[in-house]
């Protein structure tokens, strides 16, 4: 018998890939604090807060999934901008540029004590952009929860010029790293479904 399927996410992003999947799960966001810690790499942070969001959600007869992606220019973290003025900076910084889209994730059954996880890495062309096309990005409202302060699946999509990798890992679930996974945790991902 197959255990319940959770996401431990509070990400649509997350929540509609898995769902276009066709697969069946039950959302338990986990509250944890985000914040790197000192001197933590950005392949590190985004294990390791995958990895703490599995842990604390888990239940006996679960398997619980969960993931972190952070987006990163020059070793920097872009997480997500606290304001339309530092969405703003976000943008002007990655204009033009190129940066890594790194995404954690992790798989937990606490029943049985068996646990998988790993990183997806993405890198994304930005398109350059005018000070006039970022003030209208910003004031769509878009960026203003989204890491790196773009959603290549929305509106953002119009200033990503190239994405060398995998698509969803830029959403933020890496779908292929998500199915391989769970084939080493001994289940088929569309099992679920």
């Amino acid at each position: 018998m197959l255990p319940d399927l959770i996401l431990a996410s509070a990400s649509p992003r997350r929540r509609e890939l898995l769902a276009g999947l066709g697969v069946r799960f039950t959302l338990r966001a986990a509250d944890l604090d985000e914040t790197p810690r000192p001197g933590e790499d950005p392949e590190t942070t985004v294990l390791r807060l995958a990895r703490e969001k599995a842990a604390a959600v888990a239940r006996p007869g679960e398997l619980v999934l969960a993931a972190d992606t952070d987006v990163v220019l020059d070793g920097d973290i872009l997480g997500k901008p606290r304001d339309p003025e530092d969405a703003r900076r976000m943008l002007a910084r990655i204009a033009g540029r190129e940066h890594t889209v790194l995404s954690g994730v992790a798989l937990e059954e606490l029943g049985t004590g068996r646990r998988a996880s790993g990183m997806a890495v993405s890198r994304v062309r930005m398109a350059p952009m005018t000070p006039e096309r970022i003030e209208w990005y910003v004031a769509t409202g878009e960026p203003l929860d989204k890491a790196g302060s773009y959603a290549v699946q929305g509106i953002g999509a119009l200033l990503v010029e190239e994405i060398f990798g995998n698509y969803t890992n830029v959403v933020g679930l890496p779908l292929p790293l998500t199915w391989r996974l769970f084939r080493e945790m001994g289940y088929e991902l569309m099992e679920f479904r």
